[in-house]
């Protein structure tokens, strides 16, 4: 793949209008995905890649009043159905690829990244920038609200080990980013992998 993301705004520019009527019972795992995070009252977390911005809400709840939540996606149509939605009282809404972010680095406490991966053009660097952002040992959440095989039968495949959400492929991918494959869950109802930033 190469950086260019026009497809990728293509896409989800086209379907952001009705993206939460298509997933209307995600929000439990969404809370779920967030409170596995561990995250506390007054951190700094980013949800990368966050489409229409249905964790922002849990993050907030997490993080509190003093806490700083972002939510950064590189398609404005879907920043505009978060912040119709509300979700920008959440946290800010950050028209940003996250391949670059604009963020300090070790800013962050922690990363929330739900359904991003697969759509990563480079997916070791752009995990590098992640890890950038995060300060050493900080988290990252790597969901989504179906385990890899359900979400292969909702696309009409079958599910493949070259999936880099497939645990042998991802653990030695975040390693090399910067990251420490500390959990792992594939199941129907939702895809959870933790990761600490080593230093």
């Amino acid at each position: 793949m190469t950086d260019d993301h026009t497809h990728v705004q293509e896409f989800f520019g086209a379907r952001a209008a009705g993206w939460d009527a298509r997933f209307p019972d995600d929000g439990p795992a969404y809370a779920a995905g967030v409170a596995a995070l561990g995250l506390r009252r007054g951190d700094a977390v980013l949800d990368a890649g966050c489409g229409t911005a249905r964790a922002l809400p849990a993050l907030r709840e997490a993080v509190g009043p003093a806490g700083t939540v972002v939510g950064a996606d590189l398609t404005a149509e879907m920043l505009d159905v978060a912040a119709r939605a509300g979700r920008d009282r959440a946290g800010a809404l950050l028209l940003a690829d996250v391949a670059r972010l604009p963020l300090r680095t070790g800013a962050l406490d922690a990363v929330f990244a739900a359904g991003l991966i697969a759509h990563l053009p480079q997916p070791a660097e752009n995990l590098r920038e992640l890890a950038r952002v995060v300060r050493p040992g900080g988290r990252l959440a790597l969901f989504h609200p179906l385990g890899r095989a359900a979400l292969a039968a909702r696309q009409g495949r079958t599910v493949s080990d070259d999936d880099l959400r497939a645990e042998p492929r991802l653990g030695p991918l975040l390693s090399g980013a910067g990251w420490r494959l500390v959990s792992y869950a594939d199941e129907d109802a939702r895809f959870l992998a933790l990761a600490v930033r080593q230093d």
